[in-house]
Order: C-alpha cells, then structure tokens, then sequence
C-alpha cells in the first residue's frame, strides 16, 4: 500500500455523527459504520481487514496509542483526542472512546470505538502536547526508544499536573 501525505485540508465530522468501529485483537477493522467509511475516504473493501492503523496520522503521537493499548489489555476503556488520516491525506479529529469488547467469561474478543466532533478548545490545547510528544519520538533512531521517551514524557507531565490521564483527557 502507497504511503499517504497529509495535506493539511481538515474535515469536520457533523455535531451529531458519531464514527464507529470494531476491530479484532490484532486491530484489524472487522467493522465500520458509513460515517467512518466517508471521513476516512477508503472504500468498504480496502477497510474490511486492514489494520486500524491504515488511519494513523503521522503528527499522532505512537505513546499515546501505547497508552490506549496498555488501557484496553487491562480491559478498561479510555477517552482520547485522536487525528486521523484520510486515504486522500486530509485530517480530522476526533473525540474517540475505545472499549474492550469482552466474551461472557471476561475474556477480550475485539475492540470498539466511537468517535465524535471535539470541542475545538480541548484540540487546540492538545495539539502541542502532540507535537512536543512526536517530537521527542522523532528525536530518537529507535522507534521503540522514541515511544518510550515520550511515553515517559507525557507520565512527567500528568505527575506534573497531579491527574491520571482521564482525568486529564476529560480536563482539556
């Protein structure tokens, strides 16, 4: 699959849609609502098992999804704000509340996420956290090394702020 460049064009998600999708335990798509097929600009049939990820957009900080993963496999939800890519390298954001899905003896079957419109406030508070936290990825050769550290960063900075992280997702 070819590489998408973002392009800096924005889309808005409507103020009553909501996006949603499921994935299984690897984040492959097994699901996805009409919403999400038109804000992330790929057909149904490119979605349907691909990965999550296909989505990523590169100014998204990777510790943040360590945090969303790290969250889930504890089989707890979490808020997040989340910027994605379009197939045809446009963005938007999200307001994103991911849970577990769980079989009836507790087990972790999937994964599903709503997203909605954020308030615009919260985005432009996040937005240099982000770039900060991308950057510190970026300033490591390792990947691994570079989402450690910002993961690292972004715990300095709720311990700084006294919070937990949904505390301080819901306080933005």
């Amino acid at each position: 699959m070819q590489a998408i460049r973002p392009t800096g064009v924005e889309n808005l998600l409507g103020e009553e849609e909501l996006i949603v999708s499921k994935t299984d335990l690897k984040g492959r798509i097994t699901y996805a609502n009409d919403v999400f097929l038109r804000m992330a600009k790929y057909p149904w049939k490119e979605l349907m098992g691909a990965p999550h990820s296909l989505i990523r957009h590169p100014g998204m900080p990777r510790c943040v999804f360590k945090l969303l993963w790290d969250t889930l496999e504890a089989k707890q939800e979490i808020f997040a704000y989340v910027v994605n890519l379009a197939g045809d390298g446009s963005h938007y954001w999200v307001f994103a509340h991911v849970t577990p899905t769980l079989d009836d003896r507790g087990n972790i079957i999937g994964y599903h996420s709503n997203r909605r419109r954020p308030d615009p406030a919260p985005v432009e508070k996040i937005k240099p956290i982000y770039k900060a936290l991308c950057a510190e990825e970026a300033r490591h050769a390792n990947a691994k090394e570079g989402m450690r550290a910002s993961f690292d960063m972004m715990v300095g900075l709720l311990k700084q702020n006294g919070v937990g992280y949904d505390e301080f997702v819901l306080s933005l």
